[in-house]
Parts: C-alpha cells; sequence; structure tokens
C-alpha cells in the first residue's frame, strides 16, 4: 500500500470520519423527498426508529423505538433535498443525521446518509452502516412499488 492509501485508511479510522451512503431510487426525487422527510413514515423504512406510533411535539416528533422513546427534529421543508434531521436518544444525546435526496433526472434520484462516527467503536460503526445501507434499501423498495 503507498502513502497517500494508507493515510486514506487512517483517515477513515479516525473518531472524525464520516461514511457516506447511497442508493439510486427510480422515482422522481420530489416524490422520494415527500414519503422520506415526512417523520410518520419513519417506521416503515427506518428500522432504528420503527416500533411506535409517531407524534407530533410543539417542535418536534416523538415516537417509541427499540432504543425506548426519541425525539426527532427535521429541517423545515426546502426545495433543496435537505432531510437533515436530530434524533434525541433516551440517554438525552442528541445525533445529527445529515440526509439528501438529490435529482439524476426527471424520473430518478439519489438519496445520500452521512453516517458520523462520534464517539461509535468502529465495530459500532461498521454495523451503523450496514443498519443504515438496509433502511436506504428498504427506502427504495417502498419508493418505487408507490
Amino acid at each position: 500500500m503507498n502513502d497517500s492509501a494508507q493515510q486514506i485508511d487512517d483517515a477513515t479510522a479516525s473518531a472524525d470520519a464520516s461514511r457516506h451512503l447511497d442508493i439510486i431510487i427510480e422515482r422522481p426525487w420530489r416524490r422520494v423527498y415527500e414519503f422520506a422527510s415526512d417523520p410518520r413514515n419513519l417506521p416503515r423504512w427506518a428500522a432504528g426508529l420503527a416500533g411506535g406510533e409517531v407524534q407530533r411535539e410543539v417542535s418536534q416528533w416523538s415516537m417509541n423505538s427499540p432504543m425506548g422513546r426519541v425525539l426527532i427534529s427535521f429541517v423545515p421543508e426546502n426545495e433543496y433535498g435537505v432531510m437533515d434531521h436530530t434524533v434525541t436518544l433516551p440517554s438525552g444525546e442528541s445525533v445529527l443525521n445529515p440526509l439528501r435526496v438529490l435529482a439524476l433526472d426527471d424520473s430518478r434520484c439519489e438519496v445520500v446518509f452521512t453516517l458520523r462516527r462520534g464517539t461509535m467503536s468502529a465495530s459500532e460503526f461498521a454495523e451503523d452502516a450496514e443498519a443504515v445501507a438496509e433502511d436506504l434499501a428498504t427506502l427504495k423498495e417502498i419508493c418505487e412499488q408507490g
């Protein structure tokens, strides 16, 4: 392995590293955005948030999840496909989840989720990346069916 490849590997292993997970969905970006940005649909495609009815709080949403009760706050609706949202865990820790829907053409889009490592171990980070990839595959399946 050359020095620049080793530096990339070292950077990827750092505690500040992020990983971008993406999937192509054969639907117009606006349709995918409208579905995915609606917090009431999260239990259908985001397994980590599945398990309960989504309820509107004053400025955020709440639901019971496999982790316990979580609070979710999305950025306001926008024309850019930005669906960033913060999940506040039962521990009180808040996690920012950068999420985008990008138009590729009139009939398909790319959904990109940025997974941020934070305090996760390397194995937790890998498990979380696998879970997010599965969630994106579920989102694709749902969006392409309807």
